[in-house]
């Protein structure tokens, strides 16, 4: 009957079972999937996603050290560091990256550099690492930014310490520049505890002492809402700043050289001859070391790369003259020690050399008449050094040159130093393939020709004429210190060698630079003081040969870039000289009438100076 009756209302119980146990096995196999997902969740993806929550609520935020300083030799500081803000975005926490970029902008009103390289990296690096959006917001910007917190997810500020070079172009070649490390950079093991967002030193003291500078991050570990907002701060790794530098280097002898060189291109140095300290540097033209704090802009980094008198280059490392008239000196001590002369040799200079068809002419025409030793340095008969050279031949000048340190690097903690050139018969040889003409070595008897020094290469070698035959190294860094003044490294004065001249020759050499200065006809006039004490020697270095019949009006009409260079080297006192200087005038002309000048500010300035520190 039950039968009949489940077939007269359409039930049909074995279909219903049916059903049921496919609902079933449905219901079983949602559960089955949901329990997977949840053992994948855990046991698969478990810490990387425990990493992910908690980094929505605590982050980790490098805390930058402090650059070490750099300080004069008086404890004036020359390198500072100054807060700087910049804006970065965790990828994460902005969501819509675009949409937060745009507000920014429209914000900020961001010029058309302030975006940085490393915003290229914000959907393609991870999405909990900040990355640096803009550099160097003043700090009308940052308090907009901070007041649109809320409509900026993801964006947080950073206060970020900057280099301030207080002295800008006039310390730019010694002190140098910073920035953001390089990709070649991170490749070299010099660099392989750094970081690609780190700031190293591109030249001068910052490049060449970076380690001791550097110092070690710190952290904080801080808890942040959703948005990305600091809500506390739960724990932290103080940085640690790094060393401090004391130059040999005094800012206002620095400045006093800078001011004296009114804008002409060339360089000018101070040294102490008694230890190789290196007092003032000057090069010039120069450029404002705080363009490159927070990174500098292309038109103006082409600008500078283009200028024609190279602003960028170190002329007292990297430049490399011929010595001129200065390197009589050199065959000088030569002829003496090698007793092919002495002080009272004397020789009939009539205006002209001849060496095979060839004329060389003295500066003076008409000639010194008959002149000695002293006469010819004082009044710089290039006549008698024609002579002297012949009797030298080119590898004994060499010799001597290279006792004076000309011809290599003299080893200064600076990049980018080079180390001229001393020719002899076996370089030309190699270089050119052809045998060495005794007409060369007439031209470089008077520092022409082939020979090229670095101006710190020659004020070191007539230090050792000043100090009685002692080669120091040239010291720019007097010592490395911490934040609380504890020395970490001291550097004395380093003597390198002795040049092999007799205290008797220097002697004689010594009398005749004071003749230079202070003598009648001396070239180095300009240099004469009351108290008579100074001695030097003029130089003009030739650009380009000369016909020997060419007149002093054609020489004024050559274009700039062809005329010769003007060089002065002097040390003072006479007796016991404590400051060499050198100063050269690229394209100035004479020597006498253009260096010597600059030289005379710069040793009036040094013995002002010293008056007053001792009346204090």
């Amino acid at each position: 009957m039950f039968g009949k009756q489940d077939r007269l209302t359409g039930y049909d119980p074995v279909r219903f079972r049916n059903k049921i146990r496919v609902i079933i096995w449905l219901v079983f196999l949602a559960f089955f999937i949901l329990i997977a997902r949840f053992w994948y969740l855990q046991a698969v993806r478990g810490d990387n996603l425990r990493q992910r929550s908690e980094n929505n609520r605590i982050r980790i935020q490098e805390i930058k050290p402090l650059r070490g300083l750099i300080m004069d030799t008086h404890g004036n500081i020359l390198v500072d560091n100054q807060s700087s803000f910049d804006i970065s975005i965790i990828p994460e926490a902005a969501k819509d990256i675009e949409g937060v970029m745009n507000k920014l902008a429209g914000l900020c009103d961001w010029g058309p550099n302030a975006i940085s390289r490393e915003s290229a990296s914000l959907k393609s690096g991870r999405p909990f690492i900040p990355v640096r959006v803009c550099k160097n917001i003043d700090r009308d910007q940052m308090a907009v930014v901070e007041t649109n917190s809320l409509d900026l997810p993801g964006v947080v500020v950073d206060i970020v310490p900057v280099r301030e070079y207080i002295y800008g172009e006039m310390m730019a070649h010694i002190l140098g520049y910073v920035g953001n490390i390089s990709g070649p950079e991170l490749g070299r093991a010099v660099y392989s505890d750094y970081r690609s967002d780190d700031i190293v030193g591109k030249c001068g003291i910052e490049k060449y002492l970076d380690g001791y500078f550097k110092g070690k991050s710190g952290g904080e570990q801080v808890e942040v809402d959703a948005a990305g907002r600091r809500l506390n701060v739960l724990g932290g790794v103080k940085p640690s700043p790094g060393y401090n530098v004391v130059l040999n280097v005094g800012a206002d002898l620095q400045k006093i050289c800078w001011d004296a060189f009114q804008e002409k291109a060339g360089t000018a140095i101070v040294m102490d001859p008694r230890t190789g300290a290196v007092m003032a540097m000057v090069s010039s033209p120069s450029f404002d070391p705080n363009l490159f704090n927070r990174g500098i802009s292309g038109d103006r980094w082409k600008k500078l790369t283009a200028d024609p008198l190279c602003p960028l280059q170190n002329r007292a490392v990297s430049g490399q003259y011929p010595p001129g008239s200065t390197y009589k000196l050199v065959v000088a001590a030569a002829a003496l020690e090698e007793g092919l002369i002495t002080e009272n040799t004397e020789i009939f200079c009539d205006g002209t050399y001849q060496m095979g068809d060839r004329t060389f002419r003295c500066w003076k025409k008409g000639g010194h008449g008959k002149v000695n030793l002293h006469r010819a340095i004082v009044e710089s008969c290039d006549v008698y050094f024609y002579h002297l050279g012949e009797m030298l031949g080119v590898d004994k000048l060499a010799e001597y040159a290279g006792e004076f340190g000309l011809g290599y690097k003299t080893g200064i903690a600076l990049p980018g130093e080079k180390g001229g050139l001393i020719p002899t018969k076996e370089w030309k040889r190699k270089k050119y393939g052809e045998p060495w003409q005794k007409g060369e070595t007439t031209s470089l008897s008077i520092g022409q020709g082939f020979v090229l020094v670095t101006p710190l290469q020659l004020l070191r070698a007539y230090c050792a004429i000043a100090n009685g035959g002692i080669l120091y190294k040239p010291q720019l860094i007097k010592r490395i210190e911490t934040v609380d003044r504890q020395t970490v490294r001291d550097f004395p004065p380093e003597k390198e060698g002795f040049i092999s001249v007799s205290r008797k020759n220097i002697d004689i050499l010594k009398y005749a630079l004071r003749g230079a200065v202070n003598d009648p006809h001396g070239t180095g006039g300009a240099l004469k003081r009351p108290e008579k004490d100074v001695c030097g020697k003029t130089g003009t270095a030739q650009v380009i040969r000369m016909r020997e019949d060419t007149s002093d009006d054609v020489v004024g009409d050559i274009q700039y870039k062809f005329r010769d260079h003007a060089l002065f080297v002097c040390f003072a006192p006479y007796k016991d000289p404590t400051i060499a200087i050198l100063v050269i005038v690229e394209h100035g002309g004479h020597g006498g009438s253009v260096s010597a000048p600059i030289a005379r500010r710069i040793v009036d300035g040094y013995f002002n100076l010293e008056q007053r520190r001792k009346k204090k």
